[in-house]
C-alpha cells in the first residue's frame, strides 16, 4: 500500500540549529498516526513542513504520489490539507458557523453575491449544523452563538468538526487534549476515531502517551531531527517509547 503522504530527506535550518536533519515521513490511508517526541526534536517543524506554514530547505513532499510543494498553509488547504492547530486558530467573538467558514465563505447567488458580496448565511449555518451533528456534537444547539461562550471541550471539538469538513485528503491535529479535562479529552478522542471512520487519514501530535496508545493505528517517534523509527502500539509498551524518545534504549 502506497503513503498518501510521504516526505523525503527534509531539512530545515535556523541559522546553526538544524530542526529537521533529513526527515522522511510516511502516513498510510485510513489510519491515525501518532506523532511523538521529546521537546525540541523537530515535531513542530515537521508538521509546519506538511502544512505549509514552513517551506524546507531540501528535501520532497509527496501527496497522493504527486509531488508538492506548499509555499502557504493556504495552499496546503487547497490541496486537502487541514490543521488543526494547538491554539484552535478560532475567533472568540464570532459564531460557531462563521468559524467554520472563515477563509472560505459562501456567497449568495446573482448579482448579490458577485457585485454586492453578500453572504449566504442559511446556506453556511446548514452546512455547519449538518457537520456538527455528524461528529455527535449535538449539545451546541446554537449554530449562531459565539465560540467563546463554548466550553474547551466544545471549542476543539468546532475545529476537529471544521477540519473534517473540509479536510479532503488528511487532517493534522497539534495536541488535540493538552489543556482538557478527562471529560473534554474523552469527547475528542471519541471524534478523532469518528472522524477515522469516514476514511480520513488523521496525523496525531501528541505528549498524552496513553491517548496516543489507545487511538494511534501506528506512531511515529521522532528524535534530533529525524524519524527515529516506526512503531506498533499493540506490540510495545509506553515505556519503550519513552525510552526510545529520549535515548535511554535503541530501536531494533
Amino acid at each position: 500500500m502506497e503513503p498518501i503522504l510521504k516526505a523525503r530527506g527534509l531539512v530545515k535550518r535556523f541559522g546553526r540549529v538544524v530542526a529537521l536533519d533529513h526527515c522522511d515521513f510516511d502516513l498510510m490511508p485510513d489510519e491515525i498516526l501518532g506523532v511523538i517526541g521529546d521537546n525540541g526534536a523537530g515535531k513542530s517543524t515537521l508538521i509546519k513542513a506538511i502544512s505549509g506554514a514552513l517551506s524546507a530547505d531540501d528535501g520532497e513532499i509527496w501527496l497522493e504520489g504527486q509531488k508538492v510543494s506548499f509555499t502557504s498553509p493556504i495552499a496546503a488547504r487547497d490541496a486537502g490539507i487541514e490543521t488543526v492547530y494547538q491554539t484552535l486558530a478560532m475567533s472568540p467573538a464570532l459564531s460557531i458557523a462563521d468559524n467554520m467558514f472563515m477563509g472560505r465563505e459562501i456567497r449568495k447567488q446573482g448579482w448579490q453575491g458577485k457585485w454586492l458580496r453578500r453572504l449566504d448565511r442559511r446556506a453556511m449555518e446548514t452546512f455547519a449544523r449538518q457537520k456538527l451533528s455528524e461528529l455527535g456534537l449535538l449539545t451546541i444547539q446554537n449554530i449562531n452563538q459565539a465560540v467563546e461562550t463554548l466550553s474547551g471541550g466544545q471549542r476543539q471539538g468546532v475545529a476537529v468538526a471544521r477540519a473534517a469538513a473540509f479536510g479532503s485528503k488528511l487532517i493534522i491535529l497539534d495536541e488535540p487534549t493538552a489543556a482538557l479535562g478527562v471529560k473534554e479529552s474523552r469527547k475528542v478522542l471519541n471524534l478523532i476515531q469518528d472522524v477515522k471512520a469516514k476514511g480520513v487519514p488523521i496525523i496525531l501530535i501528541s505528549h498524552n502517551m496513553p491517548h496516543v496508545f489507545e487511538v494511534c493505528d501506528r506512531i511515529h517517534i521522532h528524535r534530533l531531527g529525524r524519524r527515529l523509527t516506526v512503531i506498533d502500539p499493540k506490540d510495545h509498551e509506553m515505556s519503550d517509547a519513552v525510552a526510545f524518545m529520549t535515548g535511554a534504549k535503541d530501536p531494533t
